[in-house]
């Protein structure tokens, strides 16, 4: 993208800019033991300590700083992590200890001043057709200069992301020194124009985009298919030729499903 020169503002440039994420992984685990071997799989790779670290990331991707963290554990399942985020640098946040894992489902939030990151995983599984999905909600909103846009690819990338749902929507205005109201500060077409060139191709991409309301969305679907990178506890080469076309209807059929949004008959 091409630049430009920067507005001039008259105080603090409070537009507030959303980025909004639903990442699917789709797997296959047929027998009730595989499904369980899933989901205590899931645990352990995606804990609180794994997306706070996520966080983290994301956080200093976008220019802030963490000031302090706030955890909590459930019975039977889940956790909730609070970041408290400041733009500028401080002796605390140099100081801040990581937080401890904690089982599955998670929920993380992480305050920017005045925005917040989120994030909520939510796995479960089909007991008909063996169909498992791990579901990822990521939402970044910042206030001011800072973007969330910058985390894009790393967020897709610390995921097993097959389907990916996007949103992005600048609201609020802020005024120039000469008091004229901007309601957007950067430019931008498509939420695809800030994907890494290899990320652009390994998903089938469409855009929903509504211009004159500063309203992005973007849905992607990855194209190479692998059924052996969907098999949970066994190899392709176990699955019979009848089999094998029935394991990989159903999952095309998920992540399509995913995809367009609606049910699908067949």
């Amino acid at each position: 993208m091409s630049k430009h020169k920067k507005l001039k503002l008259h105080g603090f440039n409070n537009l507030t800019k959303s980025l909004s994420f639903n990442i699917y992984d789709i797997c296959y685990a047929e027998a009730p033991a595989e499904r369980r071997r899933y989901l205590d799989y899931i645990d352990e790779e995606y804990n609180a300590e794994r997306l706070t670290n996520i966080l983290t990331d994301v956080a200093h991707i976008i220019g802030a700083n963490i000031l302090n963290v706030a955890r909590q554990d459930y019975q039977p399942q889940g956790a909730s992590v609070t970041m408290l985020i400041a733009e500028e640098p401080t002796a605390q946040a140099d100081g801040m200890e990581r937080a401890k894992p904690g089982p599955l489902p998670e929920t993380v939030l992480a305050h920017l001043d005045k925005s917040h990151i989120t994030v909520h995983t939510y796995p479960e599984s089909h007991p008909h057709n063996g169909i498992c999905t791990f579901r990822v909600d990521i939402d970044v909103s910042t206030c001011g200069v800072i973007s969330p846009l910058k985390a894009l690819n790393y967020l897709i990338h610390s995921f097993d992301s097959d389907v990916v749902v996007l949103d992005y929507r600048v609201r609020g205005f802020t005024r120039n020194v000469r008091g004229r109201k901007h309601f957007i500060d950067h430019r931008i077409e498509s939420i695809q124009d800030f994907l890494s060139r290899d990320t652009r191709h390994a998903y089938q991409m469409v855009d929903v985009n509504v211009y004159q309301e500063n309203m992005f969305h973007t849905k992607m679907l990855r194209k190479d298919f692998d059924l052996q990178q969907y098999l949970f506890g066994r190899s392709a080469e176990e699955l019979a030729g009848r089999d094998r076309r029935r394991v990989e209807r159903h999952l095309k059929r998920e992540m399509q499903e995913l995809f367009y949004g609606r049910n699908m008959s067949g």
